[in-house]
């Protein structure tokens, strides 16, 4: 297994830790305080320019290896996280039923709790049924400000497109 690199990116949620392993990214999480050490690789290079174009809302899509580490079941939820189109949301509810428990609600939201890729496995988007925020690792701000920036880039967009 080759050593895990990191880098830090400022962003609009604060500095945020970059890490790859040399198949994928293994870590996006936000820090206390910017990281004094680290080494960059042309992955983390990459990682750090796509997250700088989603949060000037130039980019909906990401494009990048992942290497999350988890259980089966967190894979899969995962997985369901990474097709919830951009500027949407679904429920637990919802996520559960994609991810093949239909009553794992509960499991989907510790799923998304122990994301080891935020934003780019966008848990920011699971809400609660009643249309409610619940629960983010990073704080209802955090996931506040996440889907106001992709709801605000969408209305730009159609704007445009008129």
């Amino acid at each position: 297994m080759a050593e895990e690199r990191r880098c830090c990116l400022a962003s609009p949620l604060g500095p945020l830790l970059l890490a790859e392993d040399g198949t994928g990214m293994t870590r996006v999480r936000l820090l206390h305080a910017a990281l004094e050490d680290g080494e960059e690789s042309p992955l983390l290079r990459e990682a750090a320019a796509q997250l700088r174009a989603y949060f000037a809302g130039r980019l909906r899509v990401f494009d990048l290896p992942l290497h999350p580490a988890g259980t089966p079941f967190q894979l899969r939820v995962w997985e369901v996280l990474r097709g919830i189109p951009y500027g949407e949301t679904r429920s637990y509810k919802e996520t559960a039923l994609l991810a093949g428990s239909p009553r794992g609600f509960r499991a989907v939201g510790m799923a998304n709790h122990n994301n080891p890729l935020l934003i780019l496995i966008p848990c920011h988007r699971v809400i609660a049924a009643d249309g409610s925020l619940r629960g983010f690792a990073c704080g209802l701000d955090c996931k506040r400000l996440l889907l106001r920036l992709e709801r605000e880039n969408l209305q730009k967009s159609i704007v445009k497109s008129v």
